[in-house]
């Protein structure tokens, strides 16, 4: 039987290598995108492998493009064996510098975009008996740093709704695996958007710009989206997968530094290593 995997964000990035590493495993896979306008790198990809995959349109946003989306999938394989949950975006700037609104912007795309394509989908893996749910969250989905609050709680938020996933749905077949990428080479840092009325007598400034400026740095080294995506395909394969893969050497290096030292050893640690 085909297995059918539908992953979100894949224009670059992680949800890019997804995408191809899925197809490349044997699933049938719908590369989705808000703009399809982007999908030439991804359909040359997969065109030049003859990897059995489509882009579909698709803006976790929008609760309409993600029923239009789902109900497409389910009309031309009657089945969906796997979501992955990977668009999203980051807001920089501290608390004082961002907008309820923008707050409620960023959790919009990375927290209740989740919701919805849950809430389309699950109902699918039930009737089926079987499914995968991975979430894509980050290793700032559990520890908090200034400079980027926005993103950071909604990872956190994510977590915690990862976490009751796995209670209530592992009974009817579904598993909810999260997973956590620590600092990564994409575009992402690019892409990262600043406060809409920045305030340039902000007294959080030459902290915002420390703590950027360091993230940038590391992601210079950083951990290749493709390792993020290996360790999905993996995982996918395990009958009974972990609640959490953390991916990236920097990322085993916090969580291992937060479980093993006192929360106010931990905040020492984290100013020394990013700001």
């Amino acid at each position: 039987m085909e297995k059918v995997a539908l992953v979100t964000g894949c224009s670059s990035g992680i949800g890019f290598e997804t995408a191809l590493g899925l197809a490349r495993d044997g699933y049938f896979t719908y590369a989705s995108m808000r703009n399809t306008s982007k999908s030439s790198k991804i359909e040359e990809a997969a065109k030049k492998e003859n990897l059995a995959l489509k882009v579909i349109q698709l803006d976790v946003d929008d609760k309409d493009s993600i029923k239009n989306a789902v109900a497409q999938i389910v009309k031309e394989k009657n089945r969906l064996d796997v979501l992955v949950n990977n668009a999203g975006y980051g807001i920089f700037g501290c608390v004082e510098d961002i907008s309820v609104d923008e707050l409620k912007e960023q959790f919009e795309t990375n927290f209740f975009g989740v919701v919805r394509l849950i809430h389309e989908v699950a109902p699918i893996m039930r009737k089926q008996k079987a499914g995968s749910i991975v979430n894509v969250s980050s290793v700032a989905g559990r520890i908090g740093f200034p400079g980027s609050p926005a993103y950071i709680s909604s990872k956190f938020a994510l977590e915690g709704l990862s976490e009751c996933m796995r209670y209530e749905m592992t009974p009817f077949g579904i598993n909810t695996i999260i997973i956590e990428p620590g600092v990564i080479k994409t575009k992402f840092l690019d892409s990262m958007r600043m406060p809409k009325n920045p305030k340039p007598d902000s007294p959080y400034k030459e902290l915002t710009d420390k703590v950027v400026g360091g993230i940038k740095m590391m992601a210079q080294m950083g951990t290749p989206p493709k390792e993020v995506a290996d360790t999905i395909v993996r995982v996918l394969k395990e009958k009974n997968p972990l609640p959490r893969y953390p991916v990236g050497n920097d990322a085993a290096m916090f969580l291992e530094a937060k479980k093993m030292k006192t929360d106010i050893e931990f905040e020492n640690y984290l100013k020394k290593e990013l700001f």
